[in-house]
C-alpha cells in the first residue's frame, strides 16, 4: 500500500503527521529522550528491522526532529539526539502515553511511570490554555480560521465552515 503524502496539505497537524506520524516514529522519538541514543540499542529495544529503523532516522533527521552525531569513524556509527522541534515532541508523547496508560494499558499495569522533576511527583499530564492555565477539554475549545487557511486538501471543506462560522 502506497503512503499518500500530507506534505502540501494546508494543514499543521497533517504536516505534522508528515513528519512523525508513522508507528514508529514516536517510539523511536521516546526511546531517543529516555536515553537510547545508539542505533543498536534502538534497533533491539522496538525489535525494528534495520533497515527499517534507518529509514525512519533519516526521516527524521530530514524533518528537523533529531540529530546525528559521529562518534565513531571506522565504521562510521552515529548518536542521536532530540532537536529542540524533537523536545517540544516529548510532552505531546508523554500525554498520549498518560492516555494509553488511561484507555490501553497492558493487563500488567503502566508500563513506565514518569515524575515531574521540580515537584519530585507522579507525572499526570494535561493540556492547559497558556492564558488562564485551566486544563483543555474538547468542550472548550473553539476553532476560527487562521491566515493560513484555505479551501485546498487538508481543510478542504473546513475553510470554508470556518469561515461561516467566524461571520455570523
Amino acid at each position: 500500500m502506497k503512503k499518500v503524502s500530507f506534505a502540501e496539505m494546508r494543514c499543521s497537524l497533517a504536516r505534522s503527521l508528515e513528519i512523525i506520524g508513522d508507528w514508529w516514529s514516536p517510539l523511536i522519538i521516546r526511546d531517543i529522550y529516555l536515553g537510547l541514543v545508539r542505533f543498536d540499542d534502538i534497533a533491539l529495544n522496538l525489535g525494528i528491522s534495520r533497515n527499517l529503523l534507518t529509514l525512519r532516522l533519516r526521516h527524521l533527521v530530514e524533518g528537523g526532529v533529531i540529530k546525528r552525531t559521529a562518534y565513531q569513524k571506522r565504521p562510521v556509527r552515529f548518536d542521536y539526539q532530540l532537536t529542540e522541534a524533537g523536545e517540544e515532541l516529548v510532552p505531546i508523547l508523554l500525554a498520549l502515553t498518560a492516555w494509553g496508560d488511561h484507555w490501553a494499558q497492558p493487563e500488567e499495569g503502566q508500563p513506565i511511570r514518569f515524575l515531574h522533576k521540580p515537584c519530585g511527583c507522579k507525572l499526570m499530564p494535561k493540556i492547559t490554555c497558556s492564558a488562564c492555565g485551566k486544563t483543555v477539554a474538547a468542550s472548550d475549545v473553539t476553532a476560527l480560521p487562521g491566515p493560513g487557511g484555505a479551501a485546498r486538501a487538508g481543510t478542504m471543506v473546513l475553510a470554508k465552515r470556518l469561515a461561516q462560522a467566524a461571520r455570523a
